[in-house]
């Protein structure tokens, strides 16, 4: 029986073929960076350099040949450009960081060059984190001569989902077999399910953000992204850990084994099923596919349970005033003086500031900092950032009451499947109400996940969206792994790729 193209293959196979030697991690790079260099119309890479990526893969090969190799050596994995990094360019996708270059690496980016992984370069993000469809890029693409949005491989005429869509679609069209995230209000969840692939946001602090060019800090948190849960528990299992010395935020959780518990048994698991997830606004299709998946896991022995989560609508405006608020706060920075964009023409230091970031930041970006100064200024905190700090208190609380009922939460991770490059582009609010489902569990700080549960219109992926409680990882992934061991929708792939 031949064995499948590289690209197809897991990440726990690709590691053992490089363990086994029947391929080495030159080869491997190698085949990923042409593949890159292919399919560069998908506008997923802002930033490749071959011979940084083939000298880390000629080191992986010299520790595989005396059997030093550790748990990731010469595996493949790019990294979303909201990762500072020393070897590549690190621009959030802003022209504002445009050619910027880090002295150091993010932790997430050493944590898995340490375990032994090749950077096969950095991927398209939206502008600072900051939109759902990945079409908030201001800086080219490589190949490309003026900056693009990010295009699904399912079907290029529409968005891969944001702000993590240069991630998804890299590993959705096989040019890397996995990559990092950031989700902030459901920025690696929504992706992932737009594209067909897996991808998990692990508790908030379960990942140090150390090096994460900041959108807002009390919500952004790393992740894996990758075709399956076994895959994704591996690259977890390396990129989590406490990280003292450089977050505050970090949690002191040791590392763990994510993989540990994926064979574990789901029978009797209690599956908390939101009315409020299932209501007005959800597009037929997408119910379909996810009430499809939910008996699926009850043919596995795991059984629904009918849970509230009475505050689900009031997370779009809670999370669009907190985010903003700290937007408004981290952005501060850019400013032209010590890094970064620099206005050419200006008078003095206040001018120099005013066309600095006029010039430097896209439209959204302004958006959101000019919301988060409004309700952050004297006579409107009170009123509106410290009632939505008061919400968001309410709405974690409402998923602790879930909890005594249930063991994980399921429902859709967006109401509809991936829509049309420029179609929402005029309209802010319909891009935000696309996080409905994903924004409660980020403003809670809980783990969540998204993972290919079948087709909607135009033949396009639906994720299916699991919850879990505080450091829960390990039972959301076997929970994920229990339903791919019995379904392939993991493995079904845009045609072409």
């Amino acid at each position: 029986m031949s064995q499948p193209p590289l690209h197809h293959q897991s990440v726990r196979a690709l590691t053992q073929a490089l363990r086994d030697k029947t391929i080495s991690a030159t080869e491997l790079a190698s085949h990923f960076l042409a593949r890159a260099r292919d399919h560069q119309s998908l506008g997923a890479f802002l930033a490749m350099d071959e011979d940084v990526t083939l000298a880390q893969a000629r080191a992986a090969d010299a520790r595989l040949a005396t059997g030093s190799a550790r748990p990731l050596e010469g595996l493949p994995v790019a990294h979303k450009d909201i990762f500072v990094t020393r070897d590549f360019p690190a621009t959030a996708a802003s022209r504002m960081l445009a050619g910027y270059r880090s002295p150091f690496d993010a932790t997430v980016v050493q944590k898995l060059a340490d375990a032994g992984a090749v950077t096969l370069g950095k991927l398209s993000c939206d502008e600072f984190a900051m939109g759902s469809g990945n079409e908030n890029v201001a800086v080219p693409a490589v190949g490309a001569a003026a900056p693009q949005p990010v295009r699904n491989p399912w079907d290029s005429t529409r968005v891969p989902g944001g702000s993590s869509g240069g991630s998804a679609a890299a590993v959705a069209a096989g040019l890397a077999p996995a990559a990092t995230g950031t989700d902030t209000g459901g920025s690696i969840r929504q992706p992932a399910a737009f594209c067909g692939i897996t991808g998990i946001k692990p508790t908030y602090g379960r990942i140090s953000r150390h090096g994460m060019i900041a959108f807002a800090s009390s919500l952004d948190q790393a992740g894996p992204m990758a075709r399956s849960a076994e895959d994704c528990a591996l690259l977890l299992s390396a990129m989590a850990g406490p990280d003292p010395d450089r977050d505050s935020t970090s949690l002191d959780v040791p590392a763990e084994d994510f993989t540990r518990d994926l064979e574990a048994s789901i029978e009797g698991l209690r599956i908390g099923v939101p009315e409020e997830f299932f209501g007005e606004g959800i597009d037929a299709d997408v119910r379909t596919a996810i009430d499809a998946a939910l008996q699926e896991y009850e043919r596995l022995g795991a059984r629904r349970v009918p849970i509230r989560l009475p505050r689900t609508e009031l997370a779009i405006p809670v999370y669009y005033i907190i985010a903003p608020a700290e937007a408004s706060a981290n952005l501060e920075r850019f400013d032209g003086v010590k890094f970064g964009h620099r206005a050419k023409q200006y008078a003095d230091l206040a001018e120099m500031y005013l066309n600095t970031r006029t010039e430097g930041f896209g439209e959204e970006v302004k958006r959101r900092i000019m919301v988060g100064t409004y309700v952050l200024s004297h006579g409107y905190y009170d009123a509106y950032y410290l009632k939505a700090l008061k919400i968001r208190r309410i709405i974690a609380d409402d998923f602790q009451k879930a909890f005594k009922e249930c063991d994980v939460i399921a429902g859709p991770v967006a109401p509809s499947v991936a829509w049309k490059i420029g179609e929402k582009s005029a309209d802010p609010l319909a891009n935000y109400l696309a996080d409905i489902f994903t924004l409660p569990a980020s403003l809670a700080g809980l783990p969540g996940m998204s993972l290919p549960a079948g087709f909607g219109a135009g033949g396009m992926p639906v994720g299916l969206q699991l919850i879990g409680n505080y450091l829960q990882e390990a039972r959301l992934l076997n929970v994920a792994h229990r339903f791919q061991q019995a379904t392939d929708f993991h493995l079904q792939r845009p045609a072409g790729f």
